[in-house]
C-alpha cells in the first residue's frame, strides 16, 4: 500500500492506494503554516488514513508528497513554498524517521499531471493544465513525466501571448498567467469576494464591461495554453484542473469558443481538432494525491532495485 499527499496552501488531501491502484482511503485536513506545522500535517494525515477500515497501516511501503514550490531534482528538498511559509525543507529527512518508510517529493502540478494521467487510463500522452492562482502544466507520455533539462517543462504560464497585455508578476506583459491566473484576475477585478473569478463571470453575465473583458481574457489565456501544449508536445489530450475549473461548463464553453475562432481563421489549426482534445478534470478528483502516491512508490522501488517501475 502506498500513500500520497497533496499539500495545498489551505488544505492537504491524502490517499492510500492499494496494489491494484485503487484508492482505499482518503482524508482531507487543514494545512499548517510553516515547516514544523507542515510536517505535523503530513504525520496526522498518514495516522488518520491508517485508522480507516480499508487501509492496513502496517502494509504502507512508501509516502509520496506533492507540494507547491521548487523541488530540487533527485531530492526531497523543497524551497520557496511561499504559500506554506516554507523557505527550505527536506521532507524526507524530517518525515522518514517518524514514518519508517521512504518519502519522495514532487512539485504539486507535476504530481497532479501524473495522477490525472492514471485516472485518464494511463496510456498515450497528456498535458495537465492547472488553472489556479497561477498557471502551469505537467506533461506525461507513455507513463513518463517530462520535466525537461532544468525541471521547467510545462511552465506555460509565463509565455507572453500579448505584449500589450496586463503586467505579469514575472515582469513581462500579457503572459498566459496574467490573463488567466486566478490571482491576477482577482487583483485586476479589485472587489472583495470569496470567489472572485466566479464573481467576474456572474458580473459578465449581467453585462458589466470590466468583467466581460476579464472573462474574455481568461478564455484567451487558457486557449493559448492549450495551443502551446498541443503545438509543442502534440499531446493526445489537455486536461484542465485547478480551482478555476470549478466554473465547469461556463469556463469550457468560453474556451471552446476561443479555440473555434482560431480554427475558423486557419486550416492548419482546424486540422488539430483542439476542441476535441480538451477535457475537464472531474470536480473533487484526487489527482495530485494519487499522482504523489504513484511517484513515491515508483521512486522508492528505483532506490531499492535500481529499476524504475511504471506502477
Amino acid at each position: 500500500m502506498k500513500v500520497g499527499l497533496d499539500i495545498g496552501g489551505t488544505k492537504t488531501d491524502a490517499v492510500a492506494v492499494d496494489d491494484n491502484g485503487e484508492i482505499a482511503g482518503r482524508v482531507r485536513l487543514a494545512t499548517g503554516w510553516g515547516p514544523d506545522a507542515v510536517i505535523r500535517t503530513v504525520l496526522e494525515a498518514v495516522r488518520v488514513l491508517g485508522t480507516q477500515d480499508a487501509v492496513d497501516a502496517s502494509s504502507i511501503r512508501s509516502v509520496g508528497i506533492g507540494i507547491p514550490g521548487q523541488v530540487e531534482p533527485g531530492t526531497a528538498r523543497v524551497v520557496h513554498a511561499v504559500n506554506l511559509g516554507v523557505d527550505e525543507l527536506d521532507l524526507a529527512a524530517a518525515l522518514s524517521p517518524h514514518l519508517g518508510v521512504p518519502v519522495q517529493v514532487e512539485n504539486d502540478v507535476k504530481a497532479a499531471a501524473f495522477g490525472a494521467f492514471a485516472l485518464h487510463g494511463g496510456s498515450g500522452s497528456m498535458a495537465y493544465l492547472n488553472l489556479g492562482t497561477g498557471i502551469a502544466a505537467g506533461i506525461v507520455s507513455d507513463g513518463t513525466l517530462w520535466r525537461g533539462a532544468r525541471g521547467t517543462a510545462g511552465e506555460v504560464g509565463h509565455i507572453s501571448v500579448d505584449p500589450r497585455g496586463p503586467l505579469c508578476r514575472c515582469g513581462q506583459h500579457g503572459c498566459i498567467e496574467a490573463l488567466a491566473g486566478g490571482g491576477a484576475i482577482a487583483e485586476r477585478w479589485g472587489r472583495p469576494g470569496a470567489l472572485p473569478v466566479r464573481d467576474v463571470f456572474d458580473a459578465a453575465d449581467a453585462g458589466d464591461p470590466a468583467a466581460r473583458a476579464l472573462r474574455a481574457g481568461l478564455a484567451t489565456g487558457v486557449a493559448a495554453a492549450v495551443r502551446v501544449l498541443v503545438l509543442t508536445a502534440d499531446v493526445d489530450v489537455v486536461v484542465l484542473g485547478g480551482g478555476v475549473t470549478a466554473l465547469g461548463d461556463r469556463l469550457m464553453a468560453d474556451v471552446a469558443a476561443e479555440l473555434a475562432a482560431s480554427a475558423e481563421a486557419s486550416p492548419f489549426m482546424r486540422s488539430l481538432h483542439l476542441q476535441d482534445r480538451v477535457e475537464l478534470l472531474p470536480a473533487g478528483s484526487p489527482a495530485a494525491a494519487l499522482g504523489a502516491a504513484l511517484i513515491g512508490a515508483s521512486r522508492s522501488e528505483l532506490d531499492q532495485t535500481g529499476v524504475l517501475s511504471r506502477g
